[in-house]
């Protein structure tokens, strides 16, 4: 089940921070099955004993964010994630600690990871890529309204939840900033020019990362994919997109991912722009959901 109010977690997250880590304990929580695992920990369904409220637990352990140097990178991605309220944004309810490992209390995603489903599927249909995209493109504008750049979109980072409504769950490469950037980092297939180039960037290389998203929703597959890192940089820069004869996809979408792909961050597509393109006019279902 997914969570159906706020109250609890909300009431408990919203607290200073010193009485937040004293009154978060893992007693709180009763422990469920593993949901996945990742680089510095694993997740897990659990549920508040007090609210019985479902949550999604992430258990990193402190050992391993030391080793790799992202203890900083976890603080800001806490820091941003529990103020963002967006129905296509997962909640960061709140946080606790102990010797060796750090928790963060997640909204659960009752339907899992977009990624397995997209693998599953192989690609999506254009009423579910465009639903998709529409509402992706919603978060980001009220991100981006935020001063939160998230600088990297891509499926492994997509969750759905219970109604079928996607969210964007991980912000460890986000960043709060009224400036240009000049840091390198996201996943290589969704890498814009600017980034490739190490020149400034700002909120449009999520437009980029959204184009890249479109892509492979209805291919399958990234649209700058190549057996050498030193050939994707290449194409990413050239620009180097083609669409190939199957799946059939229609130009309406083509058009869109055409004006999502530019080079120069000034001629890309606004995100506002895109959700009056008609492909997602014609395609998207406005209620952000897709039913299947």
């Amino acid at each position: 089940m997914a969570i159906a109010t706020e109250s609890q977690p909300q009431q408990k997250a919203s607290t200073e921070g010193a009485t937040e880590k004293k009154r978060w304990m893992l007693n709180d929580f009763d422990i469920g099955k593993p949901l996945g695992r990742g680089k510095f920990g694993h997740v897990y369904i659990a549920r508040e004993k007090r609210s019985n409220h479902i949550v999604a637990l992430k258990v990193l352990f402190k050992d391993q964010l030391k080793k790799s140097q992202v203890e900083h990178q976890l603080r800001r991605e806490v820091e941003i994630q529990s103020h963002l309220r967006h129905p296509n944004i997962l909640r960061l309810y709140g946080y606790f600690y102990d010797q060796k490992r750090v928790y963060l209390i997640l909204e659960y995603a009752a339907k899992g990871e977009l990624y397995k489903e997209l693998q599953k599927c192989k690609y999506f249909t254009e009423r579910r890529s465009a639903t998709y995209v529409a509402s992706l493109a919603r978060a980001l504008i009220y991100c981006h309204g935020k001063h939160v750049i998230h600088r990297d979109i891509k499926p492994e980072n997509l969750l759905v939840g219970s109604q079928g409504e996607l969210k964007i769950a991980d912000f460890g490469w986000s960043v709060h900033t009224f400036d240009r950037r000049r840091t390198m980092c996201g996943t290589l297939d969704y890498l814009p020019p600017e980034m490739v180039e190490s020149v400034e960037h700002d909120a449009s290389v999520d437009i980029w990362s959204l184009g890249i998203l479109c892509y492979e929703f209805l291919y399958g597959v990234p649209p700058f994919e190549a057996k050498e890192h030193s050939d994707t940089y290449r194409r990413i820069l050239q620009v180097d997109l083609k669409f190939p004869p199957k799946p059939v996809v229609s130009a309406a979408a083509k058009d869109l991912i055409n004006q999502m792909l530019v080079k120069d961050t000034s001629k890309r597509l606004p995100l506002h722009k895109l959700l009056e393109h008609p492909w997602i006019v014609q395609n998207a279902d406005p209620s952000g959901v897709y039913r299947g």
